[in-house]
């Protein structure tokens, strides 16, 4: 007989809900998914390097203090921290997790409220979405992100049949998400939301809830955009850049304008690693949201390629491991890290082709950022905690 559509609600004898015992011995690490992760890892780092050189060097703000490799060495130090995260959370049971979920859901919730704090919040550009640690900065809807996976997974195990019943069930999803997404648009971040609705989205698709809801989550969230459109002057900006970008080359399309120059200049091969001509100030974020069209102009369309067939040979191998976990909310979990990095690399690649508005999203393992390189690896370590438990034959 062939699989119900709510096959997530595993009734094999071999699955649980949860997995109690912290006896039961674990395996290795899932060596296929640890490699391409140290892999891309290492490109990104090489990457972020060749991009941001010139902008540390003629910094008018003089905060790099004129040291063209000031972003590179910052974000290897975090890469090799990274790395490290990533073993430790490896090495956690999921019960752990587990226990960790509403509190990881708290916090980030709270990160949120104090961002909004003049003084605790730093105001860039008009929106406050980061939190100044002295030596770094933050975003707490990174946290937030990875907090709502961890969250719905207890709930969808908790809740099981009874995720349909709105008053039971779907309720709580929906205040879950309403505050998160409330406080960002008090920041405002729409990148974030969107990312966040969606990730919402795809956990109560994996905890079974009917296609209905999904229909109506549809509509709700086009009006929202179209809210946001009618609300926020800088989303009828991006709009009409994305419309019409070389209409105002020199303004509202300038960004994405010298993305198509940069990834247009690379051709098939590229003009090498190190030899990109975007990033000497033409485009801007471009060791950061933009970083995948400097990879476009120096390594060009195979180079490109490659990387996104070493993203997408992750994503599906993420994806085995969350079908092959021994309980269900490491399947979740597994499953729903592992769409938000997928969705990540998506939309990042689709602003920088320019196949969806223009709005502030990171390539994984690639973007420079510290604090989001330390959370994106945590999330990669975890799944392979997950991949300890799987007892079968790889």
């Amino acid at each position: 007989m062939a699989p119900k559509a709510d096959s997530m609600t595993y009734d094999e004898p071999r699955l649980a809900d949860y997995t109690y015992d912290s006896t039961i011995d674990r395996g290795s690490i899932d060596m296929p998914f640890a490699l391409l992760t140290l892999v891309l890892l290492t490109v990104g780092v090489i990457m972020v390097l060749s991009a941001s050189f010139a902008r540390a060097y003629y910094d008018p703000t003089n905060e790099t203090g004129g040291n063209a490799t000031y972003y590179f060495v910052r974000q290897a130090l975090f890469a090799l921290c990274g790395v490290g995260v990533m073993f430790v959370c490896s090495r956690f049971p999921m019960g752990f997790y587990r226990h960790i979920s509403g509190i990881v859901m708290m916090v980030s919730i709270v990160l949120l409220v104090l961002v909004l704090i003049p003084g605790i919040g730093d105001k860039v550009n008009g929106a406050r979405r980061w939190i100044n640690l002295g030596f770094t900065t933050f975003q707490p809807s990174e946290i937030a992100k990875i907090g709502v996976i961890m969250y719905f997974s207890v709930l969808i195990c908790q809740l099981k049949n009874k995720i349909a019943n709105f008053r039971e069930g779907l309720l709580k999803f929906a205040v879950v998400l309403g505050i998160v997404c409330g406080l960002l648009v008090l920041e405002p971040h729409m990148s974030a939301i969107i990312i966040i609705l969606a990730i919402g989205m795809v956990m109560l698709f994996l905890g079974g809830l009917p296609l209905r809801w999904f229909i109506t989550g549809g509509v709700a969230g086009a009006s929202l955009l179209g809210l946001g459109y009618a609300v926020f002057p800088y989303v009828r900006d991006r709009f009409y850049a994305w419309l019409n970008p070389f209409a105002d080359a020199s303004d509202a399309g300038y960004q994405i304008v010298q993305s198509l120059y940069s990834i247009g200049s690379g051709g098939l091969l590229g003009l090498g690693l190190g030899n990109s001509r975007q990033k000497f100030l033409y485009l801007p974020e471009e060791h950061n949201d933009f970083i995948f069209s400097i990879v476009c102009e120096e390594l060009g369309f195979i180079g490109a390629m490659l990387i996104l067939v070493l993203f997408a040979l992750l994503i599906i191998r993420g994806y085995w491991l969350a079908m092959h976990a021994r309980d269900r909310y490491s399947a979740l979990v597994g499953a729903g890290i592992t769409t938000h990095l997928a969705m990540q690399v998506i939309l990042n690649v689709a602003v920088c082709t320019n196949s969806i508005p223009c709005t502030g999203i990171s390539l994984p393992l690639f973007s420079y950022g510290g604090t989001a390189l330390l959370l994106q690896m945590a999330e990669l370590g975890i799944i392979l905690s997950l991949s300890r438990d799987i007892v079968e034959k790889r």
